[in-house]
């Protein structure tokens, strides 16, 4: 594995992202046994002291756990540069400053994203240059292709990364574990015995001061179109030879070209809402179209559903349910395989527990296994209990994880550019219908549930 980055340079260095998740981050993974030397350049559009960068970058080590001799470190040497990273020359002057191999982190808006790229074809590339880029990819899947094609013309496939930090999650890699390694679970993973998939991402957040991107994106975009279609990719994937790059992107990307919204209707086959004012743990909420820098016109959704088939043999037939909201009453971030009933039980056995489900929470790193066994007091009574376990976590979290992968030349964790354009295939028809709205935008309270008509599932 090399260990060739000499140079990590932070476009959009000033933004939420790269204080709240990059930085921290990145102070883990010079703190790990995994970090080497590794210079740091943040690059901005708006004025910026290296004294209030320095500032910027030691406050966000300590908020991720690195000690003081790494802050002290880092920050002694590290530099802000102000650049328009649009404009050829300034992106030249940006590499120039670069020691050794450099890596480009993309923290910014996807159409400022593809301007710089479009900028760096026209200035001469140094070798080995890395480029990391943050979801979602593209806008749309036209997009989506013209910036992939964009990104091979600059460097090959093996130095692109594209950031999706939900593979760095301890439980999604997990995964990889509990199906691969356990006989119990692989040779029931399969449509005779499992009756539904949902993966959930609902928070009781609302915007915390991001409407600038979420009023463009949205929950469809913001977090179906990207984490939870890749996680879904996991859980759906085939068995991969071994978990390098090539292979565990191979075995997801063939799991995503069948999936498509369930037949075929975007109309019945997902649904949203947004949220109305509302109350959160005593907080009251404004309705989301009077959050600060929401444009009230706009039909943006806080929640969103969307039901989807994989056409192959080991999922025919089975729903896989995504589904993303803020500003709802529970935190619930999991995923939640539901069985199917035994076939027969024998006469004399009484007691409905319901269905048994294996739920994989996303945060924390727990798994939890229902069985139905015999109820106390009444041997012929099935009751239920569950056995619950919690996920060994890593020694770097999510973004520590992606960070390592760009800095030594690891793509594990990176993201396909077919896997890219087959998630804009998949909600495409979905978005389409919801901009000529032929699917209506319901209306839930701040601090409930969702609309009560969600009470029902989509695939009943």
């Amino acid at each position: 594995m090399s260990h060739g980055i000499g140079t990590l340079i932070i476009l959009g260095a000033g933004g939420d992202l790269t204080a709240r998740l990059l930085l921290p981050g990145l102070g883990q993974w010079l703190q790990s046994s995994r970090g080497h030397n590794v210079e740091l350049l943040g690059v901005g559009y708006d004025p910026m002291t290296d004294a209030d960068w320095r500032a910027r970058v030691t406050a966000a080590f300590a908020a991720g756990g690195a000690s003081a001799a790494v802050c002290t470190k880092l920050a002694a040497r590290t530099r802000y540069l102000q650049a328009d990273v649009t404009l050829p020359d300034d992106l030249e002057r940006v590499l120039g400053e670069a020691e050794g191999t450099p890596a480009l982190y993309f923290a910014l808006p996807p159409k400022v994203t593809i301007a710089a790229c479009a900028a760096l074809g026209k200035i001469e590339i140094p070798e080995g240059l890395v480029l990391a880029l943050e979801k979602p990819f593209g806008t749309d899947l036209r997009s989506a292709k013209t910036l992939n094609r964009q990104l091979l013309k600059l460097v090959p496939e093996s130095q692109i990364h594209r950031v999706d930090h939900f593979l760095g999650k301890s439980t999604v890699l997990n995964i990889l574990g509990l199906r691969f390694a356990n006989r119990i679970f692989e040779p029931i993973w399969r449509a005779d015995h499992i009756e539904s998939v949902e993966i959930v991402f609902d928070e009781t957040l609302a915007l915390e001061g991001r409407a600038g991107y979420y009023d463009k994106a949205g929950a469809l975009v913001d977090m179906i179109q990207s984490h939870l279609l890749l996680v879904m990719a996991v859980v759906a994937m085939e068995p991969p030879s071994s978990v390098e790059a090539d292979d565990l992107r191979g075995a997801m990307t063939q799991a995503l070209r069948g999936a498509r919204v369930w037949k075929g209707d975007a109309v019945t086959g997902a649904r949203r809402a947004r949220y109305r004012a509302g109350t959160i743990d005593g907080r009251t909420l404004p309705a989301y179209a009077d959050e600060k820098g929401v444009d009230p016109k706009s039909e943006t959704e806080t929640l969103a559903e969307v039901m989807i088939a994989i056409d192959n043999w080991r999922w025919a037939g089975v729903p896989f349910v995504l589904r993303s909201g803020k500003a709802l009453a529970t935190r619930r971030q999991e995923i939640v395989i539901t069985f199917r009933p035994v076939p027969h039980r024998p006469d004399g056995l009484t007691g409905d527990p319901g269905p048994a489900r294996l739920r994989i929470s996303l945060s924390p790193d727990t798994i939890s296994l229902d069985l139905n066994i015999n109820g106390e007091g009444d041997p012929f009574s099935i009751g239920r209990v569950s056995f619950d376990a919690d996920f060994a976590g890593g020694d770097l979290g999510p973004y520590g994880e992606v960070l390592n992968g760009i800095l030594t030349d690891d793509s594990t964790l990176s993201v396909g550019a077919e896997e890219v354009e087959e998630c804009w295939r998949i909600v495409g028809s979905v978005l389409s219908a919801w901009r000529r709205d032929a699917v209506p935008i319901q209306t839930y309270a701040a601090g409930s549930a969702g609309p009560s008509a969600w009470k029902r599932p989509l695939w009943k």
